[in-house]
């Protein structure tokens, strides 16, 4: 909340089955805070930073678990370590959050609408 009152935008959440050992709720209940009005007259609202060993594995679970996509979802591994390249895992990355925000399994998606990037990630991602 102090930091939030001194002007900061974003902080650091983790990440959802993060590489840590923080528990998913605690990652959550964060972000949920960081996202909820300082008071009513001035929200001051801030996006939480989910990361730490994030892919668009976690798109789907995080964009239910907050309800938004107010957030940046930095995923270095994800984007950096993709086979197709980094190009390749920014879109990969991207069609995640579409069907986490359509509300459609990565799987089926991958399935009905083929994307060779997201198909590749999620062999990748495993």
């Amino acid at each position: 909340m102090l930091w939030r009152l001194a002007g900061v935008d974003h902080l650091h959440v983790n990440g959802l089955r993060n590489k840590f050992s923080e528990a998913d709720d605690s990652v959550i209940a964060a972000a949920c805070a960081v996202l909820a009005p300082v008071m009513d007259e001035a929200p001051m609202r801030a996006m939480p930073v989910f990361s730490s060993g994030q892919t668009g594995l976690q798109a789907a679970d995080t964009y239910a678990a907050i309800g938004c996509a107010d957030l940046i979802h930095p995923a270095g591994g994800g984007i950096f370590g993709h086979p197709g390249g980094v190009a390749a895992g920014v879109e990969a990355l991207r069609e995640a959050w579409v069907t986490a925000m359509e509300d459609v399994p990565l799987a089926r998606h991958a399935q009905y609408h083929p994307h060779p990037a997201l198909a590749s990630a999620l062999e990748f991602w495993k």
